[in-house]
């Protein structure tokens, strides 16, 4: 397996992240746990989750998972959210960090983190401040390395000038929503990340399961699919008429390539420039199976040049950065 590096640092990855947003949830504890081992035997050793998915669960099941194993992993969580009813109970301000940090060691049953990112931005916040109280984590031994999810270009590229500046640990990778149908972290955060050797783990590679035919044109919605189960969700937002024309055409390439679609759209998010590990979050043990082949699998240029001819670099169909806070911009 071609395992690759995490950014700037020597720490080597497999080419898929394993995430666990439905564990604790969705999946049952028995189910995640039994899906967490089969990666790690299939060879990924990349395991990505967060304090807040499932209320803490996701973490606690994580945490039982590896218990036995927890070194052959890098493990990574993050904090920004809401984790409970106090004003300081969510965002990047020093005091909410350092408690979170030590919630999610406990929930892990590790004494240190691989990875820990700050989920969001919080733009009230200097980010000297949350920077320095993540160098802290790093000297106390708690943390290994620091870095972001959908965050702007701009502002990453401001932290690693603080940390240069101020000489604070320094962000080495960014997790972005990155797939076939949106596609516009190619016009800014991937130059930035090949330039400054930042590791990109996109999230919804497969759209949501757009991209995987779980949303064929013209029929109901799955009783079990995210959009029919939480209707009026910023999930069930995602999946728009037109995504579903794309969806329904890339589906037809899958078909003309000999692999399924979800195979098709992860192996094409791996193969994309800059592109460290895609996340992928199953919630069965046969969505696992059907995309661990993608570990060996490339793209061919007729598929790539099939994939462009749906949505160009850089270009929006549907609009994934809907949870970022930040991004304004409308999508038709």
């Amino acid at each position: 397996m071609d395992y690759r590096l995490l950014g700037r640092t020597g720490v080597r990855v497999s080419p898929l992240c394993l995430g666990t947003m439905n564990f604790g949830g969705a999946t049952n504890e028995a189910d995640s746990i039994a899906i967490i081992h089969a990666a790690l035997e299939a060879g990924i050793n990349f395991v990505d989750t967060a304090n807040t998915y499932n209320s803490g669960q996701s973490e606690v099941v994580v945490g039982k998972a590896l218990r036995d194993r927890r070194e052959k992993v890098v493990l990574a969580t993050k904090v920004h959210f809401k984790v409970g009813d106090g004003p300081n109970d969510e965002g990047n301000s020093r005091l909410h960090i350092l408690k979170a940090c030590d919630d999610s060691l406990r929930r892990l049953q590790t004494d240190y983190i691989d990875l820990y990112q700050v989920h969001r931005p919080s733009m009230e916040i200097p980010v000297d401040e949350t920077l320095g109280a993540l160098t802290d984590l790093v000297r106390a031994g708690k943390v290994r390395y620091i870095g972001c999810s959908t965050h702007p270009a701009w502002l990453v590229m401001e932290a690693l000038a603080v940390s240069e500046r101020l000489h604070l640990a320094r962000y080495v990778s960014e997790q972005p929503p990155y797939n076939l149908l949106d596609r516009r972290i190619e016009n800014e955060l991937i130059p930035l990340a090949l330039r400054y050797q930042l590791a990109i783990m996109p999230w919804a590679p497969l759209a949501q399961g757009v991209l995987a035919g779980r949303y064929p044109a013209n029929q109901p919605f799955a009783a079990d699919s995210r959009a029919e189960r939480l209707k009026g969700s910023i999930y069930a937002e995602r999946v728009t008429p037109r995504g579903v024309e794309a969806g329904t055409r890339f589906v037809e390439i899958a078909q003309r390539s000999g692999k399924t679609p979800g195979q098709l759209a992860l192996t094409w998010c791996k193969d994309q420039a800059g592109i460290t590990a895609p996340i992928v979050g199953p919630r069965t043990i046969e969505q696992l199976q059907d995309l661990l082949p993608v570990l060996e699998m490339s793209l061919s240029a007729e598929e790539r040049s099939a994939c462009d001819e749906i949505n160009p670099p850089g270009g929006v169909l549907v609009n994934f950065h809907n949870t970022s806070g930040w991004l304004k911009t409308p999508i038709a």
